[in-house]
Formats: C-alpha cells, structure tokens, sequence
C-alpha cells in the first residue's frame, strides 16, 4: 500500500518537477550582484527563498544578491512579472565569469491576458514616437501669450488612449523653464460670483520631460477615455519656474477629443 501512494505522490509531483527543469536557467557569480533587465516596468517579484535578496533601483530593474556564501545556496526559482508578461528562472550556484546581467528575452516569457490592464508603458512609447516622427499638420487649438504660442496639433484614439500632441514656440529671446504641465477640467466661463469646479487629470503617459526650452517644444500626453459636458473645456497648463512666471493656457474642447482621428499605421 505504501509503495502505491508514493508512486502516485511521485505521478502528482512530476509536472512540477518537469516545469522547473524546463525553466532557463541563470548562475549566480560569488560576491556579486545580478541584475535582470525587463523590457517594461516590473509589477510583482517572487523569490522562493530566504537566501536571496533583491530589490528595484529601477522600475524596469530587479537587482538580487545571495545573503551568505555561495556554498550555501543549492537553488531557487525566482518569478518576475511585467506588465504583459511573466517570467521565470531557475537559479543555481554559479562560477567565476558568469553573466551579472540578465535581458529578460521574449523566449523567457508568457503572455498575461489581463483584461483592463491596457498597453504597456513600452506600447504607448512607441505609439507616440511614431506621432512625432509626423509633421504636426493642422493646428487643432492654439494660444499665444507672453511671447509663446501654443497649440494642439492633433488628436489621436487608440483603444481606450487618447493621444495629445502638443507643441510651443518661444519667439521671445528668453528661454522658458517648466516648472509644470498640468490638465484640469474647467467651466469654459468663470466669473467671479461663479464657484469654479476645476478637476486636474493625470496623463497616463509623458513622451518627453524636458526641464527647459529655448525656441520649440513638442510632446505626446496620454489620457485614457475621458468624457466631460459641452460647458467643460480641458485646459492644458504650461507654467515657468521663476516667481512671476509665465504661464500659457492652451484649451481643448470636448468636441476635440471627439473628432479624434485613428492613430495612423
């Protein structure tokens, strides 16, 4: 009877012992750190064992060590998981030479299909590199203050994203340092008497930051799918560092983001 339960414990343990020798497998060099390199940031780490230590001096990085000695150490599984994958290793002690850098491949990982999660901060980069690899085209709004003119040059929907591009050109000799840029819902008129509910929106994703600009600025804001009523106006807000500052106000209207084009191929 004995032999009949372990020989069934050993047929319920074989996928899982068959799972991990087919894991890629990584050495860990003595006295170093190792650190794994991930296509896009790193939501979750999970280190099978108390010998290991890591963290993340990177949101794309996990740094790990060994707490003690080498000889110590007989093995561990370590998962890391992104944004739209997950990956994971078998590591085992290692020998002088071995790589301390580890580039997580895509033949390392498997697909996560989370519904809502949207794209990865990797996808919206290169959607929006493709936007300014573009001529800006028609100006969709536009401001002028302070020696600064404004615009929105378009507007693009990709999914549940909505692609912003803007751009500014200084015609004053005075170079412009950001102090912010921030978005607010706004009344599309206020009066003093009026109490004006302003609601500030986060953009998913920034293209570039720029701390200053001499002549033209341009970048890409990312929003997810955002409605607001016909008396609203999403307002873009450009603001200068020094104490009396300069600051431009470029609005957008519902209606824009309405006749938001498909981002192009």
């Amino acid at each position: 009877m004995k032999k009949i339960l372990l020989f069934i414990a050993l047929l319920l343990m074989a996928p899982a012992i068959y799972a991990q020798d087919q894991l890629p497998v990584i050495y860990l060099p003595e006295n170093l750190t190792i650190h794994f390199i991930s296509p896009e940031a790193i939501q979750y780490v999970d280190i099978s064992t108390k010998e290991l230590i890591g963290d993340l001096p990177l949101k794309n990085v996990l740094r790990l060590k060994l707490r003690d000695s080498l000889k110590s150490f007989v093995g561990s599984v370590i998962t890391i998981a992104g944004e739209k994958f997950i990956a994971q290793y078998r590591l085992l002690p290692g020998y002088p030479g071995v790589p301390s850098e580890i580039e997580i491949t895509p033949a390392a990982m498997r697909p996560l299909d989370i519904s809502g999660i949207g794209l990865s901060q990797n996808q919206l980069r290169s959607l929006a590199l493709s936007l300014v690899a573009k001529s800006p085209g028609k100006r969709v709004e536009k401001v002028k203050a302070f020696g600064i003119q404004g615009q929105l040059n378009h507007v693009y929907t990709v999914g549940d994203y909505i692609f912003l591009d803007i751009s500014y050109h200084n015609k004053t000799n005075l170079k412009y340092d950001i102090a912010d840029f921030r978005f607010k819902v706004d009344d599309k008129k206020v009066t003093k008497a009026a109490n004006n509910q302003s609601v500030e929106i986060k953009p998913e994703f920034v293209l570039f930051s720029p701390p200053t600009f001499s002549r033209n600025y341009r970048n890409v804001f990312v929003f997810k799918k955002m409605s607001f009523p016909g008396n609203k106006v999403l307002r873009a807000e450009l603001s200068e560092k020094q104490l009396s500052g300069r600051i431009v106000t470029l609005s957008i209207s519902y209606q824009d983001i309405l006749d938001a084009d498909m981002l192009p191929n």
